[in-house]
C-alpha cells in the first residue's frame, strides 16, 4: 500500500486499506496487480485522470501530425493549369505534408500511361529542391499516382555552397 504523498504504508488486508480509503476520503487504485502483494494506492481519482487527460493533451500538442494531400490532375493539362498545380503541391510541402500527385486517366485516355508518367515526371523535376519522392510513379486502376514528401534539399544544397566557398578562399589564399 502506498500513501497519497508516496510513502509506504506497509501490507494490509483489503478491508483496511478500503476504510483507511474512506477516511482520508480518498480511492483506493490498484496500481501492479500482478505483483504479489498487488500494490495499491490513495488517491482522489477524478484528479488523477484529469491530470493524465492534461499530459496527454500536452504531448498531443507538441507532435506535428502530417497529413497526406492528393493534388489530381488530367493528362491533358494546359501549362498554366500545371504551373498552378505545381505552387500548391510546393505550399503544401512547405507546411510539412506529404503530397499525393495523381494523374487520373479518363476513356481512352488509358491506352497512353506514357502521357501521364512525363507529367508526373515533370512536377516532381519542378519541385526537385523542395521536395522528395517518397513513392516511385505507380499505376493504380485508371490513375497513375506519385507521393512527395517534404524534403530538405534545399538546406543540403547551401551548405554545399558554403563549403564551395570556403574552399575557393581557402584556395585564394
Amino acid at each position: 500500500m502506498v500513501g497519497e504523498k508516496g510513502e509506504q504504508l506497509g501490507v494490509m488486508p483489503l478491508g483496511q486499506a478500503l476504510e483507511m480509503a474512506r477516511r482520508h476520503d480518498l480511492d483506493l487504485v490498484e496500481v501492479a496487480p500482478t505483483a504479489v502483494p498487488p500494490v495499491c494506492r490513495l488517491l482522489d481519482y477524478g484528479k488523477y485522470r484529469y491530470e493524465q487527460a492534461k499530459k496527454e493533451r500536452e504531448l498531443r500538442k507538441s507532435q506535428k501530425v502530417s497529413l497526406l494531400r492528393e493534388v489530381r490532375l488530367r493528362p491533358k493539362i494546359d501549362s498554366h493549369d500545371f504551373e498552378s498545380k505545381t505552387r500548391l503541391v510546393k505550399k503544401l510541402l512547405d507546411e510539412g505534408d506529404k503530397v499525393k500527385v495523381t494523374v487520373r486517366f479518363r476513356g481512352r485516355e488509358i491506352t497512353h500511361p506514357e502521357l501521364g508518367w512525363r507529367l508526373l515526371q515533370r512536377m516532381t523535376e519542378s519541385l526537385q529542391g523542395v521536395a522528395a519522392i517518397a513513392r516511385q510513379p505507380v499505376m493504380e486502376g485508371r490513375s497513375m499516382t506519385v507521393i512527395l514528401s517534404p524534403g530538405a534539399a534545399p538546406k543540403a544544397k547551401a551548405s554545399e555552397e558554403i563549403k564551395e566557398v570556403k574552399s575557393a578562399q581557402d584556395k585564394n589564399t
